[in-house]
């Protein structure tokens, strides 16, 4: 159930490409997980960034930037389509050691990347029982994870249908607790009642293939 970013305008991505080539500080606005750039009189308004860009990294039908950060002095994975980049700095940086060697299985094993909520048709929020980095590398592109504990995750995902939202939330294979709206949680009530009749003692006697023996079986040697 991958849902593609908007597209991202070609002269975006060459700037940033073109600064991890050269190895310039690249500076950029950061514009919010609704698409609005704020502005110096908004609550939420941030200076712009500046940062040693390293890697470009597509997965799940988005581009994400891995850079260090010199304050705080940490890495960091950016949305390309949320970067609205300066005009380039001039300004030239060391390259690092990447914080894992395999730079796209760090993107897809980290949670905290600059997600955005995908516009399904249907989206909603539960708690997941697992630590961030599995829900992170198995969700869909779209969602939004977010670090509660180390052994617990909020997850935020979308679908064509609230019963396809249950669906996929059983599939992390762990405990659950729907958070909202309550569309979702009558859709997981109603998946748990299926299932429930579905392994009932009545419902696997009352189908039996013809032909098949309900005695012990014997194989030929």
């Amino acid at each position: 159930m991958e849902f593609a970013a908007p597209p991202i305008a070609a002269e975006r991505l060459r700037a940033v490409g073109a600064a991890i080539r050269t190895t310039q500080l690249l500076r950029f606005d950061y514009v919010r997980p609704d698409g609005r750039l704020p502005e110096p009189h908004d609550a939420d308004f941030t200076a712009p960034l500046q940062v040693e860009p390293h890697e470009l990294v597509t997965w799940a039908g988005r581009w994400y930037l891995v850079a260090y950060v010199a304050a705080p002095g940490s890495w960091q994975i950016f949305r390309v389509d949320r970067i609205h980049p300066r005009p380039p700095t001039g300004a030239c940086f060391p390259r690092r050691q990447l914080p894992e060697p395999d730079v796209a299985r760090y993107v897809m094993t980290s949670w905290d990347r600059g997600d955005t909520p995908a516009r399904w048709q249907c989206c909603g929020t539960a708690l997941v029982d697992l630590p961030p980095d599995p829900v992170a590398r198995w969700a869909p592109g779209g969602s939004v994870v977010e670090h509660v504990s180390p052994h617990q995750t909020r997850l935020t995902v979308g679908a064509w249908s609230w019963a396809g939202i249950a669906g996929l939330l059983a599939t992390f294979d762990a405990d659950i607790t729907v958070l909202g709206p309550s569309e979702l949680v009558d859709a997981c009530r109603t998946l748990a009642r299926r299932y429930s009749r579905a392994t009932s003692a009545d419902a696997t006697t009352r189908y039996r293939p013809s032909g098949v023996s309900t005695g012990p079986w014997h194989g030929s040697a």
